[in-house]
Formats: structure tokens, sequence, C-alpha cells
């Protein structure tokens, strides 16, 4: 029971960086877009680079995040065998 509840807190971490993270992007993209009006192209290069990199890590923390899944669905299905 004490690895279920370890995983699921570990989980439940990844998925509060997973949302900080989407927020920040959404934040990034409507920068882009303002730049983009304005006519900024410098600052838009920019702002494009952190949104790829931020994309790129959202990808990853998705993958982190359904391998804990199934870590978490494997631990409780262990601990139900285990409890008669």
């Amino acid at each position: 029971m004490e690895q279920f509840n370890e995983l699921v807190s570990m989980q439940m971490k990844t998925m509060d960086k997973l949302l900080y993270l989407q927020s920040e992007l959404e934040r990034c993209q409507q920068i882009e877009q303002q730049l983009f009006t304005l006519r900024q192209n410098t600052e838009l290069v920019e702002i494009r680079e952190e949104i790829d990199r931020m994309k790129d890590e959202l990808r990853d923390i998705h993958r982190i995040f359904e391998e804990q899944t199934e870590e978490v669905i494997r631990s409780y299905q262990e601990m139900n065998i285990m409890i008669p």
C-alpha cells in the first residue's frame, strides 16, 4: 500500500508540472501572436524557440505521466492480488 501511495504522489507531482507547463505554453503562444501582430521579428523568433522548447518538455512529461500511470495500475493490481 505504501508503494502505491508513493507512486500516486509522484504522479500527482508530474501532473502539477504538466499543468503548469501547459499554461506557460499557452501564455507564450499568446505572446507569439501579439508579437506577430506587431511584426517584431527578433522577439518573435525568441518566443518561437521558447515555445518549441516547452512543447518538447511537454511531450517528455506526457510520456513520464503515461509510464507512471502504468506503474500505478500494476502496483494496484499487485496490491489486490496480495490482499484476499
